[in-house]
């Protein structure tokens, strides 16, 4: 075998296993399928989109590149245009996001592209190949991301989707030319090119905050992950400044041996939550067959609605649960608090595990649960991510059927396993030698092993 993939759309992983069956290693794999997610997945991430990548060579030191969105305005001048409130119904709820030129924040993801690319094998132009062709030639709408586009709706039409149910043909011409100038010509044209300045010219145009300076300014930070010890294990996470490490953590560390659903609910206590959003995020997991390992999520949060020269540019600025201050309460350059945590699990420094999930405020518990399911109940990776899931959010607890918590906080029980509990996606490497994966089918994901 040469390694394994698990990603949350079938040609995304596709694309990452054919990077390893190519003689790439897990970064290679990782790099070309978080690029083909920006077009498989186009309302979760995106060339626009922002994130971070755990990296965990064979016996070496993980390192963790921080490509997060950052809040722009340096040098900004002029009066700044309201956000743009748009409601979206989500399931027995209703949310509301904020879109539109003042919910731009700072891009991350082809400069994260680029940085990436270097810890692997395979050239950027070898790594946007199948994002490129997949957006030239069209590929069918799931029935995930059909249901996803029914929510957002009105961003899938302003940013030109013309593909919207499920089995329809969805070609993006200008995102493959993106997508090739990317290979061709490194993350320069995004940040102190052509397509940052046609970026720029048309945000500040419209009253936005985003500047030159600010894309001229941004570089991806490489930072030592925070560590935490489980059941002998060491767990890498994402560090601050991003909260979701921090907060996996504090809920691991929190656990008994051997715990119990009760025990889990006062670990997922243990760090104050509240926001329960949609969560537009996608992950990607990958180990290799020499041991390196790769996780990496990354989110456009909703999308501002604002596709230009290809790059469907996100709100980062808009959404409430990374400005706790209030809107525009950070300085410009601030890189914006985040909960993705990509994760990866080593045991006398090889990686055993390698996973993260999408789901905003619920990523976290996501990833708790699932580690607990494979290392303190012995599940194999596809059981551990389907099995039933709850998240505690606020004071009131929310559950998949088939958990019995009994809690005396107030639950909401769906009727079904629902997106709303994340979309973890999982890499093992059991004591046998054997790679397998679990997908999580909340959110259509895929596993292929090579």
């Amino acid at each position: 075998m040469r390694g394994a993939i698990a990603a949350g759309h079938p040609l995304t992983a596709q694309a990452g296993a054919a990077m390893l069956r190519a003689g790439g290693n897990a970064v290679d794999a990782a790099v070309a399928a978080m690029l083909t997610s920006c077009v498989t997945e186009p309302l979760l991430t995106g060339l626009g989109a922002a994130g971070y990548m755990m990296i965990a060579p064979a016996g070496e030191t993980p390192v963790l590149l921080d490509f997060s969105a950052e809040a722009p305005g340096r040098g900004r001048a002029g009066d700044r245009a309201p956000l743009d409130p748009i409601t979206v119904h989500f399931g027995d709820a209703d949310q509301e996001f904020h879109v539109g030129p003042s919910s731009v924040a700072a891009y991350g993801l082809p400069a994260g592209a680029a940085k990436a690319a270097t810890y692997g094998r395979a050239p950027l132009a070898e790594l946007v190949s199948a994002a490129a062709a997949y957006a030239r030639k069209g590929h069918r709408v799931n029935g995930y991301q059909a249901y996803v586009t029914s929510l957002l709706l009105p961003l899938a039409r302003s940013i030109g989707l013309n593909a919207l149910r499920e089995g329809e043909l969805l070609v993006q011409h200008e995102v493959a030319e993106a997508l090739d100038r990317l290979g061709h010509d490194g993350a320069e044209p995004f940040y102190t090119g052509d397509i940052a300045a046609a970026i720029v010219d048309e945000i500040s145009a419209h009253g936005g905050d985003l500047t030159r300076t600010d894309l001229r300014s941004y570089a991806v930070a490489e930072r030592a992950p925070l560590h935490a010890r489980h059941r002998g294990r060491d767990v890498h996470t994402n560090p601050p400044p991003a909260m979701g490490g921090t907060l996996l953590t504090q809920m691991l560390e929190a656990l008994p041996d051997n715990p119990s659903q009760q025990d889990l609910v006062r670990a997922m206590a243990t760090p104050k939550t509240h926001l329960n959003r949609l969560g537009s995020t996608t992950h990607i997991s990958v180990l290799d067959a020499e041991g390196t390992a790769c996780s990496v999520t990354t989110t456009n949060g909703a999308g501002s609605g604002i596709a230009i020269a290809g790059v469907h540019l996100n709100n980062m600025m808009g959404e409430e649960d990374l400005s706790p201050g209030g809107f525009f309460s950070h300085l410009p350059g601030d890189r914006l608090p985040s909960m993705m945590a990509p994760t990866v699990v080593t045991r006398d420094a090889g990686a055993e595990l390698v996973l993260g999930s999408a789901g905003s405020s619920r990523i976290c518990g996501a990833i708790l649960q699932v580690l607990v399911n494979v290392l303190d109940r012995g599940m194999p990776a596809q059981q551990a991510v389907d099995a039933p899931r709850m998240h505690l959010g606020g004071d009131r607890l929310h559950v998949e059927p088939g958990i019995r918590p009994g809690s005396a906080l107030p639950v909401t029980e769906f009727r079904a396993p629902n997106m709303f509990f994340g979309g973890c996606q999982l890499v093992e490497l059991t004591g046998s030698g054997l790679l397998r994966g679990g997908a999580d089918h909340r959110r259509d994901g895929a596993v292929v092993v090579v």
